[in-house]
């Protein structure tokens, strides 16, 4: 009798509606997090979209818990995958990538632990496919990076206003695969391949990021062949 009456129960309970699941934060579900307790995830609705989510995390005791989020704005023709990339597509690679330092034309803002180089006018990024500066910030601009294959950062007063870089074909540069991908303040629309956000959450992330805490970036779409969670 008694064996009857659990049947019956598990039955009856199998029979209840059941709550909704509860998902397991973004960063559980991905395939490489890079290893530290601080994460940012970059993710856009779909490979096309210019505009999605970005969202900072923290690990404690074993969870992630976000600490912050923002609207995020990608390349003009959306996104593509890094490892193929192309120069000059205006698009932002996907894929799990480290944040070497930060940089600004303004002053880092105040309880930033992060390496904060300042932007002078002498401060050039060279895309210069030809240069053996190729990917790399120079100051001043060497004779074989040419001015039209480079970016003034100081030119760029709002979008580098503070930003952060993103280490995409960085430690061993691939040519032709692009060159200056950052984490920086929003222009007037989409970027041309780096990841953008309001100045006031680009400031926010630059207090909490801890380069102790070994942060990356992971940027992808929410589904498909391009999704975050692949990374």
């Amino acid at each position: 009798m008694r064996t009857a009456l659990v049947t019956g129960s598990l039955i009856v309970a199998a029979l209840l509606p059941q709550g909704p699941r509860v998902q397991a934060p973004l960063p559980d579900r991905l395939a490489d997090t890079g290893g530290g307790s601080q994460l940012i995830t970059a993710v856009a609705p779909a490979p096309g979209s210019t505009t999605g989510r970005l969202t900072w995390w923290d690990r404690r005791a074993g969870r992630w818990y976000a600490a912050g989020s923002a609207e995020a704005r990608f390349g003009a023709k959306g996104l593509t995958e890094g490892s193929t990339r192309t120069q000059g597509t205006d698009t932002t690679p996907t894929g799990l990538y480290a944040l070497p330092y930060a940089f600004g034309i303004r002053p880092a803002p105040a309880g930033t632990a992060y390496p904060y180089r300042p932007v002078t006018e002498g401060s050039w990024w060279c895309q210069d496919n030809a240069s053996d500066s190729y990917n790399r910030w120079v100051e001043p601009l060497p004779a074989d990076c040419a001015p039209g294959e480079a970016e003034h950062l100081v030119t760029y007063e709002q979008q580098y206003a503070h930003a952060m870089l993103i280490a995409f074909n960085y430690d061993r540069p691939v040519r032709g695969r692009g060159a200056g991908i950052f984490l920086h303040v929003n222009g007037k629309g989409a970027t041309a391949g780096c990841v953008s956000v309001p100045e006031r959450a680009m400031r926010k992330i630059l207090r909490w990021a801890d380069p102790g805490r070994g942060p990356h970036i992971a940027i992808g779409t929410e589904s498909g062949e391009l999704a975050v969670t692949r990374y």
